[in-house]
């Protein structure tokens, strides 16, 4: 599975966070969420971190895609 891409984000006056996915709001983090945000962010990249915030992480077809022929050995 590749690593997450095309996220970013923007923190505004008012301390809401505002998370994109390729040009799109994808979600806004306010108060505490957003100052969570910002501290575990400021470690490094921040891409699955806000692959995680924004929903778009797991499918919920990993276990069944698991059991595919084509992954089994």
């Amino acid at each position: 599975m590749s690593d997450p891409e095309g996220f970013a984000y923007q923190q505004r006056r008012n301390g809401d966070v505002v998370v994109s996915h390729d040009g799109r709001v994808a979600a806004v983090l306010r108060g505490t969420k957003a100052a969570a945000f910002l501290d575990q962010v400021a470690g490094g990249d921040g891409q699955e971190l806000m692959a995680r915030v924004t929903g778009n992480y797991k499918r919920g077809n990993e276990r069944t895609s698991a059991n595919h022929p084509r992954h089994r050995r």
